[in-house]
């Protein structure tokens, strides 16, 4: 029997079987349980957590990221496109600014290529995009065509990623002055930004999952939109994992 290698696809959702529409709090708890599918739990994740990475894999990992940094902004614009309503893109709108920031030089892509400086990539070669794999850039891609090409509600529901990034973030935060201590502690910025900004956006998204999708059939769409994002993410860090996997 052919069996794929355990890091090609994450531990698959449970995607429940609905015959009736989930209560708000019950389909709120639902899509929660599907941690298990989160990136986070990639083996690249615990090397970098174990202080097992090399240099040249945590700067390969810090530059290909660039491309989904910068793919965010784009999908919320994306999101924002197919929204009619006022009220959820005057609040939507908060994450483009986060990570463009309100002036050049300011914002999470600008602290993730400060984060690539201090791992040793040069703000040049950060900024071209020259080391993103094809893989990569395929996922990031195919993400900001979701969101251009479905209900903006289904959009909504692929953020949800956001539900599990808090405690990766507090991992890495904790990692990196532990293991690599050659990376100054300003350079982190991105990571602490995000202990607020997820659990804010995350709460903001399942507010208006659990207020828009009310039948059967949104109810799956929105399930099936997060376990499109999660295999997302587990392709692109598997991707980078493959192409910087040490001898």
């Amino acid at each position: 029997m052919l069996h794929a290698s355990g890091l090609a696809a994450p531990p698959p959702p449970p995607i429940p079987v609905l015959t009736h529409p989930l209560a708000p709090d019950d389909l709120a708890a639902a899509l929660r349980t599907f941690s298990g599918s989160y990136y986070a739990n990639h083996p690249f994740h615990t090397l970098m957590h174990e202080g097992r990475l090399s240099k040249r894999q945590l700067q390969g990992w810090v530059a290909n990221r660039l491309a989904y940094q910068r793919a965010i902004p784009r999908k919320d614009a994306a999101i924002l496109s197919n929204c009619p309503e006022p009220e959820v893109r005057r609040e939507w709108l908060q994450r483009i600014v986060d990570h463009d920031g309100v002036e050049a030089g300011s914002g999470g892509i600008e602290m993730w290529i400060r984060l690539g400086e201090a791992l040793g990539v040069p703000r040049e070669e950060m900024e071209d995009e020259r080391h993103v794999l094809p893989g990569v850039r395929f996922a990031t891609e195919a993400y900001v065509t979701f969101c251009k090409t479905r209900p903006w509600i289904e959009g909504v529901a692929s953020s949800l990623t956001e539900l599990f990034a808090p405690d990766l973030m507090r991992k890495r935060i904790a990692a990196f002055p532990q293991h690599y201590g050659w990376v100054r502690p300003e350079a982190l910025e991105y990571f602490k930004s995000r202990l607020t900004q997820a659990p804010r956006d995350s709460q903001h998204g399942l507010r208006l999952v659990t207020t828009w999708c009310t039948t059967v059939e949104t109810e799956r769409k929105a399930f099936e939109a997060l376990a499109f994002k999660l295999e997302l993410l587990w392709v692109m860090i598997d991707t980078i994992h493959h192409a910087y996997v040490e001898p």
